[in-house]
Parts: structure tokens; sequence; C-alpha cells
């Protein structure tokens, strides 16, 4: 059997918020925390346009996603009807007061997965005018 990491304490998590855990590969896992001090872990990853559901409102075992307000289950990772799609759903324990995860799962688990880029850089083309790939470019952008 694997040794679970310890993320945190429960404490450390804001009832009905979330804490971020960023990991070497892919996108952070959203560590959640409900009134009922219930903890839940999901990829940081609204499965409907992206948005960072650490930032969104929990409610019962629910989080509304911040962008488009999709209810997503903090128990399944999936979305609520009459919305459909699922996120990663990450093994999550509670043992005196600390807060576990499975280390396999933190580094297999939707790996491939980018977190999106924003900003004024985010996208930049950079091609040339008349290029094909030319679209707009940014000014100021140091990349």
């Amino acid at each position: 059997m694997n040794e679970w990491q310890v993320i945190c304490r429960v404490e450390d998590i804001p009832v009905l918020g979330s804490r971020r855990v960023s990991r070497p590969r892919g996108m952070d896992v959203a560590v959640f925390r409900n009134d009922q001090d219930q903890v839940f872990a999901l990829l940081d990853r609204c499965p409907h346009k992206g948005g960072p559901l650490s930032q969104g409102i929990v409610f019962g075992t629910s989080v509304a996603c911040p962008l488009h307000n999709w209810t997503i289950g903090l128990d399944d990772g999936c979305a609520r009807s009459p919305d459909e799609g699922c996120t990663t759903k990450f093994a999550c324990r509670v043992e005196g007061g600390e807060v576990m995860l499975d280390p396999v799962e933190l580094a297999s688990l939707a790996t491939d997965l980018e977190p999106p880029k924003a900003g004024p850089c985010a996208g930049a083309s950079t091609g040339a005018v008349g290029d094909a790939t030319f679209d707009v470019q940014a000014p100021h952008c140091a990349q």
C-alpha cells in the first residue's frame, strides 16, 4: 500500500473554501473543505471551459465554478444536471487532522493537462503580418 502524502491540516483549508496543491507535471489539484469539515480533492479545472474550481463557491458537497456557475460534485467531480462532464477526482483522507492525498495519483492522474494561460501575453501570435498564423500581437510581452 502507498504512503499517503500529507498536504496540510484541515484548519489550513478555509471553511467553504479550498487550497491548491501544485504538482511538477499537470494542473494543480484543489482541496476543498465544506461546512461539515469534509475534505475533497479535484483537479482544479471545470469540465466546461477549464475554470479554476479552487476559486468557486463551496456549498454542501458541491462547488460552483467561478466562470459560468456550473455545479460540480466534490464527491465525484461530475457536473450536475442539466450540465454534463467530469473533472478528475483524487483520493483524499483525513487522519489526526491532517489532510492526505495519494502520491501515485498526484504523479499520474491528468498530468497531460496544462494550466490555461491568461493575460495580455496569452496566446500572443509569433507570426508576422500577412502570415497565416498572424492574429493579434500583444505588445510588451517578454517571452
